[in-house]
């Protein structure tokens, strides 16, 4: 079994995390999460990984032929979907934030807090 890719997923989703903490602009904070998003679908795609394997097509697959699984595949274009439209949902909340407030840094938005 291979752990380079696990490696790199979780590298991934460090950096992201490390950047949404450090950050002083919700913009940079939203693009930091997304980074951090990515990291599952390369932990997805490194779970339906089989070497010597082809791609999932059965109409002239012989039988007993290996096949990478073809659900954590749908799972991992479902998660890119996703993480698309949250990042658009926030960006547009924090674009209406820079227009009602004159900022994105968190720590300006006073008027947000309880």
């Amino acid at each position: 079994m291979m752990v380079l890719p696990f490696l790199v997923a979780g590298w991934i989703f460090l950096v992201g995390v490390y950047g949404m903490v450090t950050s002083r602009n919700a913009i940079h904070a939203i693009g930091c999460l997304a980074v951090a998003q990515s990291s599952t679908y390369v932990l997805l795609l490194t779970v339906g990984y089989r070497r010597a394997a082809t791609a999932p097509y059965f109409t002239d697959t012989p039988l007993r032929t290996r096949v990478v699984d073809p659900v954590v595949q749908a799972l991992a274009l479902t998660d890119v979907v996703v993480g698309a439209t949250v990042t658009a949902s926030l960006l547009a909340l924090a674009l209406q934030v820079r227009k009602r407030h004159g900022t994105v840094d968190p720590d300006a938005l006073t008027g947000l807090r309880g």
